[in-house]
């Protein structure tokens, strides 16, 4: 059967409330019409649905299975469109953002802090992966939007927002004092124990390709996971270590570690927010993501 399905919402609201007249009034429309509905139902299921009483109306027995079904339905289309305005109005929802150690502490954290202050009961996890595999997670639909640092390889689909300038550079601790404040090529690290971050970072990727370009090689003497580790390894003079800026600022300002000096500036590179244009963010994300794209000034 093809029941126009306006007639079932009007014969939840006449059994609900058991009258045409009060129906009609939650519906605002007029009463002929609840009227006309609830007949051209009857004829669609050949059986009649209510039985008119001096004080309004009354289900058949037909019209009791049928509302056991139609109120259960419309109840839960009730219940659907409420949380749906929930999520609209941020009062709930949830985000799923991806980002790394660096972008994490040195970028997202206080817009997050910020947020959650705002809206605390929108739930934000937070995947933390290094670049390319929070690329992966955005492209298989697992996060909502990504923060990573350049480079980032180009894709149709992606939405690159550059937000802020970080530097990559070398520092060491007090066995390389010799070191401090001379000017070095870069051919000089292959002679010193150099530390990096492990496998295919963006980080690791950048600075190994810019060293490239100048003819060097480098062998590290450690590879680490985190750029943290990378610091404790330099203050323990195990080192030269490959870091960005803002991982080795407290250390530099308290002495303990210097920043090696070079010829030539490793180009400052971004981090970025990626987001798939093919896919639309919820209301909570699209929020988020709107105070996360300002740029910042450098």
């Amino acid at each position: 059967m093809d029941i126009n399905l306006e007639y079932y919402k009007i014969f939840y609201y006449v059994a609900n409330y058991k009258s045409i007249t009060l129906a009609a009034e939650k519906l605002s429309i007029s009463q002929p019409a609840v009227s006309q509905a609830v007949k051209h139902l009857e004829e669609d299921l050949s059986c009649a649905l209510f039985v008119r009483t001096s004080k309004g109306v009354r289900m058949t027995k037909e019209g009791e299975v049928l509302f056991s079904y139609v109120g259960r339905g419309y109840e839960t289309i009730l219940s659907g469109e409420k949380k749906l305005l929930e999520m609209l109005n941020l009062e709930k929802g949830e985000i799923c953002i991806g980002a790394s150690d660096m972008t994490l502490q040195f970028y997202l954290l206080p817009y997050l802090e910020q947020f959650h202050e705002k809206y605390p009961k929108i739930r934000v996890t937070v995947t933390n992966a290094p670049t390319p595999e929070t690329l992966r997670h955005l492209s298989d639909g697992k996060i909502d939007f990504g923060i990573v640092s350049t480079p980032i390889q180009s894709r149709s689909h992606l939405k690159v927002i550059p937000v802020k300038e970080i530097s990559d550079i070398f520092v060491a601790g007090k066995k390389f004092e010799h070191l401090k404040g001379k000017k070095l090529s870069y051919k000089a690290l292959e002679e010193y124990p150099v530390m990096c971050l492990e496998g295919t970072t963006s980080t690791r990727r950048y600075v190994e390709e810019f060293l490239g370009q100048e003819g060097v090689t480098l062998h590290p003497e450690f590879e680490l996971a985190t750029s943290d580790m990378l610091i404790q390894f330099a203050i323990r003079n195990l080192g030269i270590a490959s870091v960005v800026s803002e991982f080795a600022k407290e250390q530099m300002e308290s002495g303990v570690l210097f920043p090696l000096a070079f010829e030539k500036t490793i180009p400052k590179r971004h981090f970025c927010i990626v987001s798939d244009e093919r896919v639309p963010l919820s209301a909570a994300a699209a929020m988020l993501l709107d105070s996360l794209s300002v740029k910042e000034k450098t």
